[in-house]
């Protein structure tokens, strides 16, 4: 069944608009509007090194990523060279975002490939000026192997900086990422506070303030200041309100020729298709100077010192003028009756 539709269209209307100067145009921050952080983290992508300034106020790049491959070795290791123009210190990412099975190989001390993916490693990370794991499929009954896993790696790679990358929690889920536990062991906490609404899910922005500060919140009571770092989006997500893009039941099929009331054809070969087109109409959230630079006043105002930020290259570059370096001090108290920062003007 071949399908056309305007959903291309529309999507790239929609990113047009929102990108707009008339729509998006806002004033240069004034110096008293920057929000300065201890330390700032921002993900770069290989391949992707032209979207890093070194005049930006970075102070961490964490280079996105080196993997493990399908026999527990670690592949993919980013070139460090292309970064040497950033005074900024650099990170090498793990990353296994899906495959659980794969993770429990190799964080268990029962085989042998444990250690030989430790000391990959470690060997790797003498290029950078620290290791940054980020394994997002740990199951709950390999929680107490992720930790000794990190253990053991933090005292392989010292004195370099180990951290981790954390999926954003506002209480206690009883699954392999025990905030606590793990601020133990590791020196920077990274919790990615985005994906609130997700590609799945129902619209609604990627990080929303509410959601934001609870996670925080229980952050900081767990993690502690010390080693907390935020995650914040650079990125957007659009969803749209009709998707055909699956796969059918013969059933299925002729319940859509009959409620559109199509007249099937035959290719070439033999194989019936129909073609229609339909508006969509879609829900797009996104990140500007003006969200990311609220998000960033609640942290500080909430005593959050560090900032990262997913990912070099997808953000709204004025949000630069208004971030800066500092001491990692609290910021002063709220005035009385406040909770936070305001709410976003309309657009």
């Amino acid at each position: 069944m071949k399908l056309k539709s305007a959903a291309s269209l529309a999507l790239l209307s929609l990113f047009a608009a929102a990108a707009s100067a008339q729509a998006l145009e806002a004033a240069a921050p004034s110096p008293d509007e920057s929000v300065v952080f201890g330390e700032i983290w921002a993900y770069l992508m290989a391949g992707d090194e032209k979207s890093l300034d070194p005049h930006r106020p970075i102070s961490d790049i964490a280079c996105f990523s080196a993997s493990i491959n399908s026999k527990g070795e670690l592949a993919g290791v980013p070139s460090i060279a292309a970064l040497a123009a950033s005074p900024a210190r650099k990170h090498l990412v793990i990353a296994e975002l899906s495959n659980s099975a794969l993770l429990h190989f190799v964080l268990s001390p029962e085989y042998p490939v444990r250690e030989r993916l430790l000391a990959q490693i470690a060997e790797a990370g003498r290029a950078f000026d620290g290791v940054q794991i980020d394994f997002e499929a740990v199951l709950s009954y390999d929680s107490a192997d992720f930790l000794s896993f990190l253990g053991r790696l933090k005292e392989l790679i010292a004195p370099r900086i180990l951290s981790v990358a954390l999926p954003a929690r506002w209480k206690p889920v009883g699954d392999a990422y025990d905030y606590s536990a793990i601020a133990k062991v590791v020196d920077r906490v990274v919790v990615m506070a985005y994906d609130e609404h997700w590609s799945g899910s129902a619209p609604g922005s990627i990080a929303s303030m509410q959601w934001c500060e609870r996670v925080a919140s229980y952050a900081l009571s767990t993690v502690g200041g010390q080693k907390l770092a935020m995650g914040m989006p650079f990125y957007g997500r659009a969803w749209g309100d009709h998707s055909y893009a699956k796969a059918y039941l013969y059933s299925g099929a002729l319940k859509l020729i009959d409620e559109r009331a199509l007249q099937p054809e035959r290719d070439k070969e033999g194989i019936p298709f129909v073609t229609f087109s339909e508006t969509v109409n879609y829900t797009f959230y996104f990140e500007d100077r003006e969200s990311l630079l609220l998000r960033a006043r609640l942290y500080r105002s909430l005593g959050v010192s560090r900032a990262a930020f997913w990912r070099l290259g997808q953000e709204d570059v004025r949000v630069w003028e208004a971030l800066g370096l500092g001491p990692a001090e609290p910021p002063p108290p709220a005035p009385p009756g406040g909770r936070g920062p305001k709410a976003a003007p309309p657009l």
